[in-house]
């Protein structure tokens, strides 16, 4: 069956139309040919955004910004977009303007929230929000700063102007002598110096001088060092632990021997504890001091002496003194 060229031409221009509205339509960021899904964000400034602007998760593009409208009669935006992904997110999930560069445009970035119980459809509309641009940011940082600098700029200014008025003439004038004060005491702090490098030297020859005297003792130090390891030695040596034992065995035998003698044991124990025994000495103590004073008083008595062998005399009993 032959087309006629009337048909023909018809189905070229169709075909032109359907092209250009193909092409058209992907310029724009939109292919016909692909299944896509369709959500909406609502604010109050798109802060730049245009049409065609990418949609991007995680920084992968997933689709276009299809349209800006005006959502109400209060000013309020509402930007139409398109996804071209299976990728699913939830309702929940947020729709952030951001700029992509120094030098590039706007994009529009979902940062999706899973939620299998409250997936996104087609035809949803989604949180939003504007995020900070680099200026803005940098103007919020310089707020506060430029604020700081003119309350130091005021501060310099009235400490300038407290200066101006303290530096008058008799301050100027003092100020000149103190530091012509300043210049002799550093003259002064000159000569203290060379004195000092004076002394160094007469101090550096004394120790040259008595280099000989000086090291001998230190090897006399070093000896007495040697000799004081030997006596730690020494005494680490002994076994103190024995030492102590016997210390212990002595105490526990004087304490014995205390023991017997306070029960009265043996002649010490005997001598402080029997009674009989101290009565015995006293009487004995007594009876003998008694006959020192009988031989003092009569000594003939106990001795006798004749040349001539003349007998002694019968004894006769002498006054007792103490009557």
């Amino acid at each position: 069956m032959r087309l006629s060229r009337e048909v023909k031409t018809g189905i070229l221009a169709i075909g032109a139309i359907l092209l250009f509205i193909f092409g058209y339509s992907y310029l724009k960021g939109s292919n016909l040919l692909q299944k896509h899904r369709t959500f909406y964000v609502k604010y109050q400034n798109v802060e730049g955004l245009s049409k065609s602007a990418p949609v991007t998760i995680n920084g992968l593009t997933v689709g276009r910004v299809q349209d800006i409208n005006f959502a109400n009669q209060t000013g309020g935006l509402v930007v139409q977009f398109t996804v071209e992904t299976d990728f699913d997110f939830s309702k929940n999930s947020l729709v952030r303007i951001y700029s992509s560069g120094l030098i590039g445009g706007k994009s529009l970035g979902i940062f999706p929230e899973y939620n299998p119980n409250n997936l996104a459809k087609s035809g949803d509309t989604l949180p939003g929000e504007v995020e900070q641009g680099m200026l803005d940011a940098v103007t919020a940082r310089l707020g506060p700063l430029e604020q700081k600098v003119q309350k130091t700029l005021a501060t310099v200014d009235t400490l300038l102007l407290n200066i101006t008025d303290l530096v008058d003439d008799e301050n100027r004038a003092n100020l000149k002598r103190a530091i012509a004060n300043i210049s002799k005491a550093s003259n002064n702090f000159e000569g203290i110096t060379s004195n000092l490098e004076g002394v160094t030297q007469k101090t550096n020859s004394l120790l040259e001088r008595n280099d000989d005297k000086l090291n001998r003792t230190f090897d006399n130090l070093d000896i007495t060092a040697a000799n004081f390891a030997k006596l730690s030695d020494s005494l680490s040596q002994i076994e103190t632990g024995k030492m102590v034992r016997d210390i212990e065995e002595v105490t526990s035998q004087l304490h014995a021997i205390v023991s017997r003698i306070d029960r009265g044991e043996g002649s010490v124990g005997k001598l402080l504890k029997d009674e009989q025994l101290y009565q015995n000495l006293e009487g004995a103590s007594r009876q003998l001091e008694e006959l020192l004073q009988d031989l003092k008083l009569n000594p003939k008595r106990y001795v006798h002496f004749s040349v001539f062998g003349k007998r002694a005399k019968e004894y006769e009993e002498p006054e007792d003194p103490n009557k």
